[in-house]
C-alpha cells in the first residue's frame, strides 16, 4: 500500500456540528498519507482521533465521506482483504492497547507473531530487552503498569510486515527516556519496511523525526 486518502471524512456523531470542524486538516477535506512519510495528528480530547484510527483500520464505519487505499474505497473490501491488510500491510496500536490481560507479555506478542511469522522468539526478546521490559516476559499483562503495557503493544504491532503504522496515543504514559527508546525501535522498523507512520497525540507526542504535523 502506497497511500491512504481521507476524502471529506467526518464521524457521524459530528454531523450536527460540521461547521465546528471546518478548521481541521483531516475532517471535511481531502488529505493523503504517503508511504515512507511520518505524520503526527494533534487533537484535543473529543476531537475524534481514536475514531479516525478506527475508521482507517476498518474497525468502524460510522462516518461520512471516503477512505481510499491506493485510490480504492475501503468500503468495498471484504473480510479476507482486511485480514490480509492487517497482517501484511497495516499495523495498529490502539489507545486502549487491546492486550489480553490474563496472558503473559510473551503470549500476547506471540499471538500476533504466530499469524505473521515475522520475527523469531530471539528477536522478540531482544526488542523486549531494548524496551526495558525483558524481565516482564512471563508476567501477565494485567500485572503491568500502563506504560509497560504500551511498550508491549508497540512491540506486538512491529511483529508484521508493514506499509503503514497507525498509532493512537502510543506513548501517553511514557517518560521522555522510554519515549525515545520506543521511538528508536519504531524508527528502525519504519526504515526497514519503507513504511509510513500516522500517530496521534494530545500533548505527549512520540519523539520521532522527521514528521509532518497536522491538526484534527
Amino acid at each position: 500500500m502506497e497511500s491512504i486518502t481521507l476524502r471529506q471524512l467526518l464521524p457521524d456523531v459530528f454531523l450536527e456540528e460540521q461547521e465546528e470542524h471546518r478548521g481541521s486538516e483531516i475532517w471535511l477535506t481531502e488529505y493523503t498519507f504517503r508511504r515512507g512519510n511520518r505524520y503526527v495528528v494533534h487533537a484535543g480530547s473529543g476531537a475524534g482521533k481514536s475514531s479516525m484510527c478506527a475508521f482507517i483500520y476498518g474497525l468502524r464505519t460510522d462516518y461520512r465521506g471516503e477512505i481510499l487505499f491506493d485510490g480504492k474505497p475501503v468500503r468495498q473490501l471484504g473480510a479476507e482483504q482486511w485480514s490480509q491488510l492487517r497482517t501484511r500491510s497495516l499495523a495498529y496500536v490502539p489507545q486502549e492497547m487491546a492486550l489480553f490481560p490474563e496472558l503473559t507479555v510473551m503470549d500476547n506478542i506471540m499471538l500476533k507473531n504466530s499469524m505473521t511469522s515475522h520475527l523469531t522468539e530471539a528477536e522478540i526478546h531482544r526488542l523486549l530487552q531494548r524496551a526495558g521490559i525483558a524481565q516482564k516476559a512471563s508476567v501477565r499483562a494485567d500485572r503491568l503498569s500502563i506504560g509497560q503495557q504500551q511498550r508491549v503493544a508497540i512491540i506486538r504491532a512491529l511483529c508484521q510486515p508493514l506499509d503503514f503504522l497507525l498509532m493512537d496515543e502510543p506513548v501517553s504514559h511514557l517518560d521522555p527516556e522510554n519515549n525515545r527508546l520506543m521511538a528508536s525501535l519504531i524508527d528502525e522498523a519504519l526504515t526497514l519496511n519503507g513504511a509510513g507512520l500516522i500517530v496521534t497525540s494530545v500533548g505527549n507526542p512520540l519523539l520521532i523525526n522527521p514528521v509532518t504535523e497536522l491538526k484534527l
